[in-house]
């Protein structure tokens, strides 16, 4: 089975089939990344977030190969899909989860998941002149509810001005960067998806930890218990399971529909820093949350 010809197989009513569990698809991928943002932190403590990221994404990588090649399938992909692969994995993997790494430097895990997951807006905006998408008047009204969230859950929360400039740019290009790959991804690699994903993880990852061994040097101390749990979860959900079922969801609904369920991630992110990282979540914050959730679900309804 191939991304050409996925869920067919010549019968009537399996497509439709298929694309009911887009959505399903989105809020599994939502939860997966949302609680990936506190194991990020923890992760953090032992080792640099571009290396910690880049050895969980390998991790994934190998896993999946490993899954690929038990299945029978062909890990090993013609030359001409190299550059796609590259780009895939620029795009998908080292901006999106090795800048928003970066930018937990900076910033709380609310702030830093909220800006990246302005990311509906751009995919919105972006759909509209490259695939033709209008935008519905459902849609429009699904964003607006979410960004007012995402404001009012940020609140004052960036008035630290230059101090946190740097992760708030990170977290802003992996978001308009990983909406252009969204919107520009309809036309899947013609691999396997567990293969094109293994390929683009492994790639973004190695080049994470190239670049971090590069400018920091190999003085990686050793992880503590909870360092290599949270590095494990990583590796095994956001890093793995997650990419395949975004892709999947890529597959049955819309680039600006899947785009706006995952304003769901920080939503979890939040809840989950509270409840593991002791962050603060008072009564403005839920009341974000109520904002993005109403969004979500009238876009995904």
């Amino acid at each position: 089975m191939t991304p050409d010809t996925p869920f067919t197989n010549g019968r009537p009513g399996v497509i439709s089939r298929s694309h009911a569990w887009g959505p399903l698809l989105v809020v599994a991928t939502a939860v997966g990344w949302g609680l990936g943002w506190p194991m990020m932190k923890i992760a953090m403590h032992d080792w640099p977030p571009l290396f910690a990221r880049g050895c969980a994404g390998l991790a994934a990588a190998l896993g999946l190969a490993i899954i690929a090649v038990v299945r029978g399938q062909n890990v090993l992909p013609s030359r001409s899909l190299a550059s796609r692969l590259a780009l895939g994995a620029a795009i998908n993997v080292f901006a999106w989860m090795g800048f928003t790494a970066l930018a937990l430097l900076w910033l709380t895990v609310a702030q830093a998941a909220l800006l990246t997951f302005s990311m509906p807006i751009w995919a919105t905006l972006l759909a509209w002149p490259i695939l033709g998408e209008r935008p519905r008047l459902r849609s429009v009204i699904a964003l607006c509810l979410g960004v007012a969230g995402l404001v009012l859950l940020m609140g004052a929360n960036l008035g630290g001005g230059i101090e946190t400039f740097p992760g708030v740019a990170l977290a802003l290009v992996a978001a308009i960067l990983f909406a252009l790959g969204a919107v520009t991804s309809r036309a899947p690699i013609p691999l396997p998806p567990m293969v094109s994903t293994a390929w683009q993880i492994g790639l973004g990852s190695a080049a994470m930890i190239v670049v971090d061994l590069t400018l920091n040097g190999s003085d990686i101390r050793p992880l503590s218990f909870a360092g290599a749990g949270a590095l494990a979860y990583m590796a095994v959900c956001p890093m793995a399971l997650c990419y395949l079922s975004w892709f999947a969801a890529l597959e049955r609904v819309p680039a600006a529909t899947a785009s706006t369920g995952l304003l769901l991630v920080p939503v979890v992110g939040a809840l989950s820093a509270a409840a593991i990282l002791g962050e603060a979540l008072g009564f403005r914050e839920i009341c974000a949350f109520v904002l993005t959730l109403g969004g979500v679900a009238l876009e995904l309804h």
